[in-house]
C-alpha cells in the first residue's frame, strides 16, 4: 500500500475563526458564496450561537444524506461528546504545537488519529482490490493550510488533485459525508469552513429598509447640522467625519478602487461597487441590455398558431337543413312583405335637423364660397402642410460630393444657428446599425406641433409669375444711344495724379490740375498740351468760368485761388473783356458798397507776380487755410471757394468784378465736403458728411436738407432741369433725389465695388456717370420727363475700364463734353482719357 503523504502545517493562530480566511482562497468566488472579510470581531457569545445553530443543521442534513435514525442518534452523540469534550481545531492545535512534530493534514482538521486513518486506508485498499476496473473511490478525509498552502486530500496524488477540484467547487457542487468516509469531525470541521451568505451590500437589498429614513428630502437641507437623518428608531445618524480637499486627492492617489466607488450622498459614505454592478453600467452606457443574461435576438414564441386550420373541428356529415330553405323564415318575410304593402310598416318619420348653435359667420362663409374657402355654408379643412420629402443630404450614406468639406464646417458651426440652411451636416455611416438616434427629433417635432397648432393658416389666391415679369421693362441700351463706350484719345504728360478736370463753354479746351503742382492745357481733339502753369502747390481743382462772353478759369492750388487769363485762347476783343472783368475790383475804394465783414475774413485779393502775370495769371486770391474747392456761379460773376478751414468761413463767396469776399454762414454743423451752385435757382448746395442742405441765398433761409442715409458723401451734382439731384458717397453708393417728392433717395444705386469719387450728370444728354476707385467709369441713362406723373428712366448702359489703379485710388474726377456725348476722366495713374 503507498505510504500516505503527509503535510507540515504552519502554527495555526489560537482563534479558531482563522480558519475562514483561507478558505476564501481554497473556495472560489464562482460558487457565488462571499467569505467573511473579519470574523474576529464576533463576541464568544455569538460564536457560541453559531456553534448550536450548526450542530442543529448537522443533524438535518445527516438525517437528508440518509442515515437511519441509529446513524442519525450516533452523528449527533458524536457531535455532543466533541462538543463536551471541548475538543476542537483549537485543542488539537495546541498540543500539536506542543510536541512539536509532523502530523498528518487530516489531523488540522480533527480528524481521530493516524491509526483511524491507516485502517480506513486499509479499507479502501481492499475495496479498490475488490473492485476491479472501477475508479477509485472518492477521498475519505480533506484538509486545509491555514495559511494559504494548498489543499491537501486522499492519499496519493490524483487523490490530492480530486480532493483540490471538490473542494474548489469546480469538480462537484458539494462535498457530502460519503466523500469524508462517514468521518463526522473531518466533514465537521469542513462544513465550519464554508462560508456563510454575507447579508451586506454585495446581495440583495431591495427589501432592506434604508438607514437613513428621511426619504425624498435633499440631503442639503441638513448641511447646517451635526446629523445627516433619522433611523428607524427615530434617532440621529450623525454625520461622518470628513476631510478636507488635499486629503481626499491623496487619499484617492493611494487607494486603487477610486475609480469603481461611487457617494452615497444620503447616509454621507464612499460605496464599492461589484463587477455586476460596473458591468451593468459599462451595458447602459454602451446602450445594451443592462442584464447580461438576457436574450434580445430570441426566437419568437408563438402563443397563439398563426396556421389555419384546414380541417373541420368535427368529423360528422352536414345535416340535411343547410341545404334546404327554411319554410319558417319564408312565412316570416312574406308576412312583413304584406305589411308594407298594406301600410301597416311605414318608414320612421324624419328627424327634426334643426341645429341646437347657430354660425353667426355663415353669411360670411357664403359670400366667400365662390372663392372656394367654403363649401354649402360649412368651411372646408385646411390640411396641414406637407413636409419636404428626404434629399440625398438627409441619407445615411450619401454620395461624395453631398459631404462637407471642413472649410464649410468651420462656416455652419460658426453661423448663427437661425441663418443656417440647414440644421445638421450631412455624415456618412458605414452601416444602417451605426446610424444613432437623432438628438433634435423631438424638438423639431414640438416645433411642428406648435406651427400646426398656433399658426394661423387661411387659403389665399396665389398667381402664378414668372421671374421676369418682374423684372422691370427696361429699354435696349442700343436704343439709348448716343452715350460713350471707347476709349478714344489718352492725354499723358502729368507726373502726379490728376485731381481735377475742365473743359471750356466752347469744347475746344481741356484744363487739368495735378499733384505734381501744375495746370495743363490740352486741346481737346488731338491731346496736344498747348501751355503748362506751374503753380509750385498741389492743384486741388480747375474750373473755367461758364460764361462765354469771357475766357477765365479759376484753379485752386494750395492756400489760394488764382484767376488766369489764357493769352493764346481768346482773340483782342474777348481778352478785354476777361481783363475788365478780373482787374476791375483793383480800381475801387473800400467803404462804399462793403458791410463792414470784409477786414474779418481771412481772405486777402492780390496782385500776382511779373512773371505770373507774363503766363496770364490776372488775381490772386490769398485764403490761412488749403483751398480745396472751387464753382462758378451760371452767370460768371461769382464763385465759391471751400478751404479746410473748420466752422462758417470754410464756405466763401467771392464776386470777381469787385474783388469781394463774404462769409454766408457764420456756423455751420458738420464738415463741408462740397459746395455748388443751383443751376437754375438762387440755391446753394453744401454737402456736409452725411446731409445735404440746400440753402436761399436771397431769403438767406434753409431750403431742404436731404438725407441720403449714407456713412460719407464724397460728391454730388444736379441736373441741368435743377429737379433732380445725384450724390456717391465713399460707401459705394449712388443716390437719386427727386427735389419735388421727397428729401429720402428716390433710388439708390450701388453696383460699384470701390468708394465712388465723382458723380457727373451731362448738360445736353440724358446721361450721367460715377467714378470709383476700383478703375471704372460707369454711365447710366437718366431721362427726366417734363410731366411730372412720371418718375425718371434710370438704364445702366456702359462700364469703362481703362485707367490703372494706384495705391487704392481709381479714377478721380469725370466730366462730359458740353456739346458732345462724350466723357472725360482723370485717375491716379496720372493720365486723362477721352471716351467717345
Amino acid at each position: 500500500m503507498p505510504a500516505k503523504r503527509k503535510v507540515s502545517a504552519p502554527k495555526r493562530s489560537a482563534e479558531r475563526c482563522d480558519a475562514p480566511a483561507d478558505a476564501a482562497d481554497e473556495f472560489p468566488k464562482s460558487r457565488g458564496i462571499d467569505v467573511p472579510s473579519d470574523p474576529e470581531e464576533s463576541d464568544l457569545e455569538d460564536e457560541d450561537a453559531v456553534d448550536s445553530d450548526f450542530d442543529a443543521a448537522l443533524r438535518e442534513m445527516a438525517a437528508d444524506q440518509g442515515f437511519d435514525s441509529d446513524d442519525s442518534e450516533t452523528f449527533a452523540a458524536e457531535i455532543d461528546a466533541d462538543a463536551d469534550e471541548g475538543e476542537g481545531p483549537e485543542d488539537a492545535d495546541d498540543d500539536e504545537n506542543e510536541e512539536g512534530s509532523d502530523i498528518h493534514s487530516s489531523d488540522i482538521d480533527g480528524a481521530s488519529s493516524d491509526d483511524s486513518l491507516d485502517g480506513e486506508a486499509d479499507s479502501e485498499e481492499a475495496d479498490s482490490d475488490g473492485d476491479e476496473g472501477e475508479e477509485s473511490p472518492l477521498v475519505r478525509t480533506a484538509s486545509r493550510s491555514t495559511d494559504g498552502q494548498q489543499t491537501a486530500v486522499g492519499d496519493d496524488g490524483g487523490d490530492d488533485k480530486l480532493g483540490s477540484e471538490l473542494l474548489d467547487g469546480e469538480g462537484m457542487e458539494r462535498l457530502t459525508i460519503e466523500d469524508f468516509g462517514r468521518d463526522i469531525t473531518a466533514w465537521k470541521e469542513y462544513r465550519k469552513t464554508l462560508p456563510q451568505i454575507d447579508p451586506g451590500y454585495a446581495s440583495d437589498s431591495s427589501t432592506e429598509e434604508p438607514a437613513n429614513t428621511i426619504g425624498n428630502v435633499p440631503i442639503e437641507w441638513y448641511a447646517d447640522y451635526p446629523h445627516i437623518g433619522y433611523d428607524i428608531d427615530g434617532k440621529r445618524i450623525m454625520r461622518p467625519a470628513t476631510s478636507d480637499e488635499l486629503d481626499k486627492f491623496l487619499a484617492n492617489m493611494d487607494d486603487p478602487d477610486v475609480f469603481r466607488t461611487a457617494r452615497d450622498e444620503t447616509n454621507q459614505q464612499d460605496i464599492k461597487l461589484s463587477e455586476e454592478e460596473i458591468d451593468i453600467i459599462r451595458r447602459i452606457q454602451g446602450g445594451l441590455v443592462p442584464d447580461a443574461e438576457f436574450n434580445q435576438y430570441e426566437d419568437t414564441v408563438e402563443w397563439f398558431t398563426s396556421q389555419t386550420m384546414k380541417t373541420s373541428l368535427s368529423g360528422a356529415q352536414p345535416h340535411k337543413r343547410g341545404f334546404v330553405p327554411s319554410k319558417w323564415e319564408h312565412k316570416r318575410m312574406m308576412k312583413i312583405v304584406r305589411a308594407i304593402r298594406q301600410g301597416r310598416i311605414t318608414r320612421s318619420a324624419p328627424k327634426d335637423t334643426a341645429p341646437k348653435y347657430y354660425d353667426l359667420w355663415a353669411d360670411s362663409d357664403r359670400s366667400a364660397e365662390a372663392g372656394g374657402a367654403t363649401t354649402g355654408g360649412r368651411r372646408q379643412r385646411l390640411a396641414a402642410p406637407k413636409q419636404a420629402l428626404p434629399s440625398h443630404e438627409e441619407s445615411y450614406h450619401p454620395p461624395a460630393e453631398y459631404l462637407p468639406t471642413e472649410e464649410e464646417k468651420r462656416k455652419w458651426l460658426a453661423a448663427d444657428p437661425d441663418y443656417r440652411q440647414r440644421n445638421f451636416l450631412p455624415q456618412d455611416f458605414g452601416s444602417l446599425r451605426t446610424v444613432p438616434g437623432y438628438d433634435r427629433f423631438v424638438q423639431e417635432r414640438f416645433q411642428r406641433c406648435l406651427d400646426l397648432y398656433l399658426a394661423p393658416r387661411m387659403r389665399k389666391k396665389t398667381t402664378q409669375l414668372d421671374a421676369e415679369e418682374l423684372m422691370p421693362k427696361l429699354p435696349d441700351p442700343r436704343d439709348l444711344r448716343p452715350f460713350p463706350s471707347t476709349e478714344s484719345l489718352v492725354y499723358e504728360g502729368h507726373t502726379g495724379r490728376v485731381r481735377s478736370i475742365s473743359v471750356d463753354p466752347t469744347g475746344l479746351w481741356l484744363l487739368s490740375g495735378s499733384d505734381d503742382g501744375t495746370v495743363r492745357l490740352w486741346e481737346l481733339v488731338t491731346g496736344r498740351c498747348a501751355q503748362v502753369w506751374n503753380l509750385k502747390e498741389t492743384v486741388y481743382r480747375v474750373a473755367w468760368c461758364p460764361n462765354a462772353e469771357v475766357c477765365v478759369f479759376a484753379a485752386a492750388a494750395g492756400s489760394r485761388v488764382v484767376l488766369v487769363i489764357p493769352p493764346e485762347l481768346c482773340d483782342d476783343q474777348k481778352r478785354l473783356v476777361s481783363e475788365e472783368l478780373v482787374r476791375a475790383g483793383f480800381g475801387r475804394t473800400g467803404g462804399g458798397d462793403d458791410d463792414g465783414d470784409d477786414d474779418s475774413l481771412p481772405v486777402s485779393w492780390d496782385m500776382p507776380t511779373s512773371a505770373e502775370q507774363a503766363a496770364g495769371v490776372q488775381v490772386s486770391i490769398s485764403m490761412h487755410r488749403t483751398a480745396k474747392s472751387v464753382a462758378w456761379h451760371r452767370r460768371g460773376d461769382y464763385m465759391a471757394t471751400l478751404t479746410s478751414e473748420e466752422g462758417g468761413s470754410a464756405v466763401l463767396i467771392h464776386q470777381v468784378s469787385k474783388h469781394k469776399s463774404q462769409r454766408p454762414f457764420r456756423r455751420l454743423k458738420g464738415a463741408v465736403q462740397h459746395v455748388k451752385f443751383h443751376p437754375t435757382r438762387p440755391w446753394l448746395l453744401v454737402t456736409t458728411q452725411r446731409y445735404v442742405r440746400i440753402y436761399n441765398l436771397m431769403q438767406q433761409a434753409l431750403v431742404k436738407t436731404l438725407q441720403p442715409g449714407v456713412k460719407w458723401i464724397s460728391s454730388v451734382d444736379v441736373h441741368p432741369q435743377g429737379d433732380n439731384v445725384i450724390l456717391g458717397s465713399y460707401d459705394k453708393k449712388l443716390s437719386w433725389f427727386d427735389l419735388d417728392l421727397s428729401v429720402k433717395p428716390y433710388r439708390s444705386i450701388r453696383y460699384h465695388t470701390q468708394a465712388i469719387r465723382q458723380v457727373q450728370f451731362s448738360s445736353r444728354f440724358p446721361l450721367f456717370a460715377t467714378a470709383s476707385d476700383d478703375g471704372t467709369i460707369q454711365v447710366y441713362h437718366g431721362m427726366v420727363y417734363e410731366d411730372l406723373n412720371q418718375n425718371p428712366l434710370i438704364v445702366p448702359l456702359k462700364i469703362l475700364r481703362g485707367h490703372e489703379i494706384r495705391n487704392s485710388l481709381g479714377v478721380l474726377d469725370c466730366l462730359f463734353h458740353p456739346i458732345q456725348p462724350w466723357l472725360l476722366s482723370s485717375g491716379a495713374d496720372g493720365t486723362i482719357r477721352l471716351w467717345t
